[in-house]
Order: C-alpha cells, then sequence, then structure tokens
C-alpha cells in the first residue's frame, strides 16, 4: 500500500513524540512539522530528519498544500480552532490531540471505525484513552449508571499545553465516559503529582451499574480482553489488580508506561495520546487507499 502523507502541528512533547512514532509507521510518511518557535528542540528535530518545517503553525500550508493528507493537531484546545478551519478550507483530514471537541470523539478500541469519512476527529484526553475502553468494557456487560475516572500523572510529564488545557481535561473527558464509553452520567478528574522521582501514569476508574446487572466474572473478562486490545498498540498499558467489586460499584486500577520513543518512559499519558493517534490515522490512512482504489 502507498503511504498517505501526514503532518504535525506543534512542536512541543506530543508532536516530538508523535514525530518519533510516525517514522516508523508503515501507511503513514511523515512529511511536514508546523510550529511557532523555530529554534524549539522538536522544529530543530524536524529540520534534522529531513522534513519541511513551517515557523507559522497551519498557515505554512496554505501555500503548500499538497504536502499533506492527514493533519495531527498537538497544540491547545484553543489553537485547534484556527487550525481546524485551515485544514477544513485545504480539504485535509484533522485528527486532533487537544481536548477542543470540535469533531466527534474516537477511542481506537471502541469506535475506531465509525468516523472514517469525518474531517476533523477528537482523541479526547490521556485520561480518557486510557479509561473509557475500561467503561465501555464494563458497560457492555452491565449498563453503567455512572463512571468517574481519576488520571494522576507526573507534573514533570504535564507541560504548558497540558496546564492551560485543565478544565477542558475534565469537561471533555466527562464527555466521551459518556459519549463513547456508554455512561448515563461521567466525571474526571486529574491530578498532576510532583512526586520525585516521577510516578508512573496511574487511573482509577469507578462505575455504578444498573442494579441486579451485575455479573463479576463476565464484568472481569470483559476488562481483559479490552486491556489487551490496548496494549496491542500501548505496550505498558496494564491493569495493576483484579477489578473490585462492592454491591454494584467497580473499581479498576491502570497504570501506563510510555515507550521512551522520545519522552521518559514515566510520561505514558503522553505516550498513549501519541499510540492512539498513529493507530487512528493508520485507519484512515487505509480507508483513504480503499476508496480512491474503488
Amino acid at each position: 500500500m502507498s503511504k498517505v502523507k501526514v503532518g504535525i502541528i506543534g512542536s512541543g512533547n506530543i508532536g516530538s513524540d508523535l514525530m518519533v512514532k510516525l517514522t516508523k509507521s508503515e501507511t503513514l510518511e511523515l512529511t511536514t512539522m508546523m510550529g511557532i518557535d523555530a529554534t524549539s528542540r522538536g522544529m530543530q528535530h524536524a529540520k534534522h530528519i529531513g522534513l519541511e518545517v513551517f515557523d507559522n503553525g497551519v498557515d505554512g500550508l496554505l501555500e503548500n498544500p499538497d504536502l499533506v493528507d492527514i493533519i495531527f493537531d498537538a497544540t491547545s484546545a484553543g489553537a485547534h480552532i484556527h487550525n481546524a478551519e485551515v485544514a477544513k478550507k485545504l480539504g485535509k483530514q484533522m485528527l486532533d490531540l487537544t481536548p477542543a471537541a470540535i469533531g466527534p470523539f474516537i477511542v481506537p478500541t471502541v469506535n475506531l471505525g465509525d468516523h472514517l469519512d469525518a474531517d476533523n476527529v477528537n482523541l479526547i484526553t490521556c485520561g480518557g484513552q486510557a479509561t473509557i475502553p475500561i467503561i465501555h468494557a464494563i458497560h457492555e456487560v452491565a449498563p453503567v449508571e455512572y463512571g468517574e475516572i481519576v488520571a494522576t500523572i507526573s507534573s514533570k510529564s504535564a507541560g504548558p499545553g497540558t496546564r492551560a488545557n485543565i478544565d477542558e481535561f475534565t469537561e471533555t473527558t466527562a464527555k466521551g465516559i459518556e459519549q463513547v464509553g456508554g455512561a448515563k452520567k461521567g466525571k474526571a478528574i486529574i491530578i498532576l503529582n510532583p512526586a520525585e522521582p516521577p510516578i508512573m501514569m496511574r487511573d482509577t476508574v469507578h462505575a455504578i451499574v444498573e442494579e441486579g446487572t451485575m455479573d463479576e466474572e463476565k464484568i472481569t473478562n470483559s476488562i481483559t480482553e479490552m486491556a489487551n486490545k490496548v496494549e496491542s498498540y500501548v505496550p505498558g498499558y496494564k491493569v495493576r489488580t483484579e477489578p473490585i467489586f462492592e454491591g454494584n460499584k467497580v473499581t479498576v486500577f491502570l497504570e501506563i508506561e510510555g515507550a521512551g520513543h522520545y519522552l521518559p518512559k514515566y510520561a505514558g499519558n503522553l505516550d498513549i495520546m501519541t499510540s492512539a493517534a498513529v493507530k487512528v490515522a493508520e485507519e484512515f490512512a487505509k480507508n483513504r487507499v480503499n476508496v480512491a482504489a474503488n
């Protein structure tokens, strides 16, 4: 299959880690890095590996539209509004790694094939990518009345973009718990832990299921099956203990270790986002090739 050309907006931690992952893809050809600081580490690395580099962000594509077919936005929720407008004007698919939530939500293990033709899809948040699969796995067995997640990440792995988007994180993740996870009501909490040495990303999932529908064995099996699917593209993803059952409440503890491609292994919160982004983009690319062939 011929590779589909892709570009990244945002040369920070997420964009730089994504850059490394995309160079390993068999279906995606990374051609372009778009940022606003030509001296940043990410922009310098992009130049070093031979990418087209624009220091005026997505606007660099206006005169070079043929460089990319799919764009990854690794900036911020506020910046995404303009980025999405430019991508739509150019007829490019946008894969949004910010909590802007303009397009439909995507979690690869839950609804990867649902929005292949959308012009803008949203990857929710790191906490959403880690926990929504578990909420969905429980919901597949017993209807989830309420889903709550607590995402704890190392303070060192939270860059300026993450910190600027804290409010959007909680709002967007809660919506994702409901719209993709299936819970009637969702809530999200994020904690930035300043511990030294830095901690791994850890998430706690609490789900209250409909009275009379609890089946501990089926729920446990569903969670295990779902965790294995996530692990297939996020190798550091694991369920730390057996699910805990109390009445009609299920609690699941997760840990996500990063792959260490560009960021430290404790930055699992960033690694799960970039890994999910590559997984989704590769499916987009296959769809584009199939549509073109037919």
